[in-house]
């Protein structure tokens, strides 16, 4: 059997037991802090400000994305208006909008 004896003073065993102590009151002390509410409501409000974040972010790529391909039907790549595709455009609007008069006006009688 090996011999298994401590060959430490009892001095280094002291300052041994000193320095685990330091080390576990410091793990004690971060998982206080881990567990305690107000940072578990901080990691949580920050995952949801994140997650909107990226949402709101997607959402303005692709609106921006559908803009400007609806851009693209009525202007050139100069920048000049596409008539053959505005005034169609233009004429069913106010046509939509003279009938929702009519309409409205209408039910007003």
């Amino acid at each position: 059997m090996a011999d298994t004896a401590d060959t430490r003073t009892p001095a280094q065993i002291e300052a041994d037991i000193e320095r685990r102590r330091a080390v576990l009151a410091e793990t004690l002390d971060e998982i206080g802090v881990r567990v305690h509410p107000k940072t578990i409501m901080g990691d949580a409000k920050a995952k949801v400000v994140s997650n909107v974040d990226h949402t709101l972010g997607r959402a303005y790529v692709r609106v921006n994305s559908v803009v400007s391909d609806v851009k693209g039907q009525f202007v050139d790549e100069d920048g000049s208006p596409r008539l053959e595709r505005v005034v169609p455009v233009a004429v069913l609007v106010v046509g939509g909008v003279g009938l929702l008069a009519l309409g409205t006006r209408r039910r007003r009688r």
